[in-house]
């Protein structure tokens, strides 16, 4: 079984969730530019963040066979504080840089005026890279934050299927659904979706464009999750092809609208259904 976590925080993790993510079939990742909890003073915060998210922690994950990618961006919470958004004008430094995959996370935080220009400024720059966007959706009010997020990508110069809207759930599927966009799930104990409501959603809502993450960070959270989402998907009467599709086939066509996705030659398809065989206890 092969898994791309397309939304996982590594900078928040240990060398030994590495270990255990490999062993449980994850072979790459992408590690969105994100807040790290504790409030940055200065721009020049940002800048040493990005250099680890292009540098080193690419480094630490080759060591244990997974090939990691990043997204930059000026995250919705911090695009309130007037100390950081000077990191607007040094983004495009960034993004031309070949292990950056996507403009992100963006999005809402709180929904304020900042945002709403954090946001449009960040999808304009999406535009001129030639990028895809990660959007993450607020933790409250997310149905509005959906549709407002919808607004403004329609009236932005990237098209909507250049789009993956993160964190959704069942108040907001449909609409993402409907609206053309990529669908991101994050798989996360307690506050987002667990295994079994994420199969339902595939269940009703089906595979296509469907991306599934486990958005492990520094607060409770499972770097396992993608498998964990796999093996539930097994359960439930899905094939060995539905959980390649939204584990790998998925996020790779996503991010490979960058032009910029390098991945090692993933397993044969002979290698997948045997790792799918020794999952569900055969020889």
């Amino acid at each position: 079984m092969r898994i791309f976590d397309p939304h996982i925080h590594m900078t928040s993790r240990t060398t030994d969730d590495y270990e255990a993510m490999h062993a449980a079939g994850v072979r790459a990742l992408v590690e969105p530019a994100f807040w790290l909890g504790q409030p940055r003073t200065s721009p020049a915060s940002f800048f040493d963040y990005f250099d680890a998210l292009l540098g080193w922690e690419p480094f630490r994950a080759a060591q244990y066979g997974i090939t990691h990618h990043c997204t930059i961006a000026l995250n919705p919470k911090e695009a309130n504080d007037p100390r950081c958004t000077p990191v607007l004008d040094a983004l495009p430094r960034y993004l031309v840089k070949d292990n950056v995959v996507a403009v992100g996370e963006i999005g809402y935080d709180s929904m304020t005026p900042a945002e709403d220009t954090a946001l449009a400024t960040q999808l304009q720059l999406a535009a001129d890279h030639d990028l895809p966007a990660l959007v993450h959706t607020p933790h409250r009010d997310k149905l509005a934050g959906l549709r407002r997020t919808l607004d403004v990508v329609r009236e932005s110069a990237l098209p909507v299927d250049r789009v993956l809207i993160d964190h959704l759930n069942e108040t907001t599927v449909k609409e993402a659904k409907d609206a053309g966009s990529w669908l991101g799930f994050s798989v996360y104990p307690d506050t987002k979706m667990d295994e079994d409501r994420m199969v339902e959603i595939l269940r009703t809502f089906g595979t296509e464009k469907v991306l599934v993450n486990s958005a492990a960070d520094w607060g409770k959270s499972d770097p396992l999750k993608t498998r964990k989402v796999a093996e539930a998907m097994l359960k439930a009467g899905f094939d060995d092809d539905d959980v390649d599709l939204v584990l790998w086939r998925n996020p790779v066509a996503f991010y490979s609208l960058s032009g910029r996705l390098q991945l090692d030659a993933p397993p044969t398809d002979a290698a997948t259904h045997e790792g799918n065989s020794i999952l569900r206890g055969g020889a």
